[in-house]
């Protein structure tokens, strides 16, 4: 007989010191990928400390060593998926993207120690937060079309705000952005070397946030995007998808034409969805809107065969071959794009912007 366990630990760990609030992800073999129990703790902790005066600062944490967030748990979306139909998904993506929202609108400091690993639902839970602090361990990234998925969380509200083309860069081809990066595109405010993280997340406790913050903040090192950016607004600038790839090919920079070989190992099916939320998202006037438009896409990714056979190429079997129907972008007519942007049988989010 195996010895008997422990009760388990909290998948948040939710505590109040001095004037500060803290949540800690707490799935580190996981890299804390979100649940659904994690994201309604969250939710239930601000509604808590929105009405306490004692917390006036909201402080986000990673457990472990490896980041503070890996995303959604996509092997669970694999599973309902094939077994469930996809309704747990549906019903977790609608609290998810309302805490999101929820997030961007905390009427306290949120200050996201966006430290390590920091991809999909871990910016979906930091990247709207009013005070995103980054590292030199940084990598953020929404890798969605790897697995056959689109930007989500926010994500191509966020994308889609970066200077130039960099977002529409960072969205496609699902590429890590380090700390310079993320300062450079919008998706962070500040560089905090991770050795000092504790004397913020100290200082946090008896300071009021932007006092706290100055105390520890630095310019951070040297990015790869800036240098980039002539490249990058030129190619994807394009219309398509096809001619970005085109453009990429024949821009005579050599890592120009490596991302060309990335996109095309990319679902066609999400790269075409997403260029174009990417641009819908332009126009929309508030993340909610955005939001309400990425549950649409979500909700079609669910029932395409690429978000299941991408889970199972990159996660499940790890075989890293998937094999996108249709397989090529030529394959993906305008008409089966658009048809991702129509209300879904699932129902709509449903999200409305605060009244300014």
């Amino acid at each position: 007989m195996s010895a008997p366990t422990g009760p388990q630990e909290p998948e948040v760990l939710v505590h109040t010191e001095g004037r500060a609030g803290f949540l800690t992800l707490n799935r580190p073999r996981a890299i804390n990928a979100l649940t659904h129990a994690m994201v309604r703790r969250i939710d239930d902790a601000l509604t808590e400390w929105e009405h306490d005066p004692a917390v006036t600062t909201v402080v986000l944490r990673g457990a472990g060593e490896r980041g503070l967030c890996a995303g959604g748990d996509i092997r669970a979306i694999h599973d309902d998926a094939r077994a469930g139909g996809g309704t747990a998904t549906v019903a977790f993506w609608r609290d998810e993207y309302r805490l999101n929202a929820r997030i961007a609108r905390c009427p306290k400091p949120y200050v996201a120690f966006m430290d390590g690993i920091v991809m999909g639902g871990g910016v979906g839970v930091s990247g709207h937060g009013s005070v995103r602090i980054v590292t030199e361990r940084s990598r953020i990234a929404m890798p969605e079309t790897g697995i056959g998925f689109v930007p989500d969380v926010g994500g191509t509200y966020l994308l889609s705000r970066a200077p130039g083309e960099l977002g529409t860069h960072l969205a496609l081809t699902g590429a890590q952005a380090g700390a310079a990066d993320a300062l450079l595109t919008g998706l962070a405010d500040h560089f905090v070397p991770s050795q000092t993280l504790p004397a913020l997340a100290d200082d946090l406790v008896r300071l009021p946030a932007d006092e706290a913050v100055a105390r520890h903040a630095r310019p951070a090192p040297p990015g790869d995007l800036a240098d980039r950016r002539g490249w990058i607004d030129a190619c994807y600038a394009a219309g398509t998808v096809e001619e970005i790839v085109e453009r990429l090919t024949d821009s005579g920079v050599p890592e120009a034409k490596e991302t060309a070989t990335v996109l095309l190992t990319r679902s066609p099916t999400a790269l075409k969805a997403t260029l174009a939320a990417l641009r819908r998202a332009r126009a929309l006037d508030s993340l909610e809107a955005t939001l309400n438009m990425e549950f649409r896409l979500s909700c079609a990714a669910l029932s395409s065969p690429d978000l299941v056979e991408g889970i199972r190429a990159q996660v499940v079997d790890k075989d890293r071959d998937p094999r996108w129907s249709p397989p090529t972008l030529a394959g993906v007519t305008e008409r089966a794009t658009e048809r991702w942007f129509a209300p879904q049988p699932t129902g709509e989010l449903g999200l409305a912007a605060p009244e300014r």
